[in-house]
């Protein structure tokens, strides 16, 4: 197994790819989506709110080869790797979701960005196919030592306004009224031409596609369906389209939110199966509609138990912490995330001697 790390797009510089280093980290998981046009103060990770998370990218713009390759260049001459990019911006990908007329221009664009993807030599795309996306999450002193997390106190069912998908604003000018209400079955059958159409490209590029659970794992977020709330969901996710390029964004803390089903149980299911493609290796106390993020070490998950799991099924992917809680020092963010860094690289450790 091998320690990573997550930066957001604000953060792919010397200063986090050295932070990176000094804490263990040999790869890096990446995000090129700016979730925090308005929020550039705090930006340790987003929460949002019924606003979302600001506005969505250039829609008439993917990221391209020579972008992807001066990334993983740079991130190289800092004696990292690059595993991942996580996350389509939606303003790539929103009638996809939204099943709108535009899906298939976006699906052909989608295409050549994981092609290009390939071409860079990135071996993993994460994504969550998901409307409401990260949502209904309040942000308070949960953790140890009242430290700032995140977590969820009770469901939100507000709409989402025309013009929003995945918690970020993709048309400024869309008219007035709110998302349509769909239900479960028509999600997975937008999933389904998803996966027909971007698997096969992956498996070319030689891109693994990994789909993250809902977080938070409710059946309905603001209104709106989602796809794997339950620990089994995730199979049918994989069944949906047999392909190597079909994988898991394992979310540990995720996972472990649901009301259904065990962690332990759902991570040797599918390491056992090779569809792993990275973890997030964080805790969680409780469950949703009331569950609240902690230290790795407080949460009701026995994460060595997770890592003896994983070894035991030869898994050598990465780890990353995605998030922590904020630290009380003049560095919140980096001294939480050197706090579940550390824990991780002993726990590594550990697990091999």
């Amino acid at each position: 197994m091998k320690l990573g790390f997550g930066l957001y797009r604000h953060m792919l510089n010397t200063e986090h790819y050295n932070f990176a280093k000094q804490c263990g980290a040999t790869h890096l998981v990446i995000h090129l989506v700016d979730y925090f046009g308005h929020n550039k103060d705090n930006a340790d990770q987003p929460i949002g709110g019924k606003e979302g998370w600001g506005k969505a990218g250039n829609p008439n713009e993917i990221w391209s080869l020579e972008e992807l390759l001066a990334i993983r260049k740079e991130i190289n001459d800092h004696g990292l790797e690059l595993e991942a990019i996580e996350n389509f911006d939606p303003a790539h990908w929103h009638d996809i979701l939204l099943d709108g007329p535009k899906k298939e221009q976006q699906m052909a664009n989608l295409k050549q960005l994981i092609r290009n993807v390939g071409k860079a030599g990135i071996p993993v795309f994460g994504y969550n196919f998901s409307l409401a996306g990260v949502a209904a999450r309040t942000q308070a002193p949960y953790a140890r030592g009242k430290a700032i997390s995140v977590g969820m106190d009770g469901g939100d069912d507000t709409p989402i306004p025309n013009g929003m998908v995945w918690n970020m604003v993709y048309d400024e000018n869309a008219p007035e009224g709110t998302l349509p209400k769909i239900e479960h079955v028509e999600l997975w059958s937008r999933l389904q031409y998803f996966l027909n159409e971007i698997l096969p490209v992956a498996e070319e590029a030689g891109v693994k596609m990994a789909a993250h659970p809902d977080d938070p794992p409710m059946p309905y977020v603001r209104d709106t369906p989602r796809l794997v709330y339950q620990p089994h969901m995730y199979q049918k996710l994989i069944d949906t389209r047999h392909s190597p390029s079909n994988n898991l964004e394992f979310c540990l803390g995720s996972i472990a939110e649901m009301t259904e089903g065990d962690v332990y149980e759902a991570t040797d299911t599918y390491s056992k199966q090779g569809k792993i493609s990275y973890i997030h290796f964080r805790n969680i106390v409780g469950k949703v509609p009331n569950y609240k993020e902690v230290f790795v070490d407080e949460g009701d998950i026995d994460m060595f138990k997770i890592l003896r799991i994983l070894k035991n099924n030869n898994f050598d992917g990465v780890l990353i912490p995605d998030h922590t809680p904020q630290m009380t020092c003049d560095a919140p963010w980096y001294a939480g995330m050197a706090y579940a860094m550390g824990y991780m690289k002993a726990g590594l450790k550990a697990i091999n001697e």
